[in-house]
């Protein structure tokens, strides 16, 4: 399809895109296993590195960076996402994704320690299958205690648990943004369409204004 049938396709589509009155941030698994082997695109690094995600030429991508640092700085609640790995909680035979089981993943808190006092309203969400919001049913609950009418999302993957979590949380009666430089993938097309896919379906993909 040429460029120009295609934005005639989706003009009815077009809209004003806007955050909630009272929004959360969702940040959906952001390991430190994504970020392993240095600057370098995953299919170099794949047999070394098997979880290795981003593919930006970066050792800790700068659209994760800005998100979070917006997060310091905002007065909103911030929700982690990541892989349910407490043996108390017989996580053996339930995975998120395909990925291989058994890898540590409790890397993924060390950025939670780093802002617990610069934003105490923050939690964990252990989930074992790819949604944050749905299958992790406790999320739901705080959201509606707070008051939360809206989510503004960032992370990884684009095309799985992000994706997974903006849909869920949509049919769940959210308003969804996603923060286009703070989201990644394994694949740069997966990402690009699963984007674009996304905003014209159940969320506003946004680009953070520039100061």
């Amino acid at each position: 399809m040429s460029r120009r049938r295609l934005l005639k396709t989706y003009t009815p589509y077009h809209r004003e895109t806007y955050i909630g009155q009272r929004p959360a941030l969702l940040a959906i698994d952001l390991y430190n296993l994504a970020y392993e082997g240095g600057a370098k695109e995953p299919h170099e690094l794949v047999d070394t590195y098997k979880a290795r995600v981003v593919f930006m030429r970066t050792t800790r991508s700068n659209r994760r960076k800005s998100c979070l640092r917006w997060r310091d700085h905002s007065k909103i609640p911030v929700f982690y996402t990541t892989t349910e790995t407490r043996k108390e909680a017989k996580p053996g035979a339930v995975h998120a994704t395909q990925s291989p089981a058994g890898q540590d993943r409790s890397a993924s808190v060390r950025d939670q320690g780093r802002v617990q006092t610069a934003n105490r309203a923050m939690w964990s969400i252990f989930k074992e299958r790819a949604s944050g919001t749905f299958s992790a049913r406790p999320l739901v609950a705080h959201l509606t205690q707070l008051g939360v009418d809206s989510l503004i999302v960032c992370g990884e993957s684009t095309s799985g648990c992000v994706r997974a979590s903006c849909v869920d949380g949509y049919s769940l009666g959210y308003h969804v943004s996603i923060v286009e430089e703070c989201v990644f993938d394994r694949s740069p097309l997966s990402h690009k369409v699963n984007l674009f896919d996304m905003h014209h379906k159940y969320t506003d993909v946004m680009k953070p204004r520039r100061s």
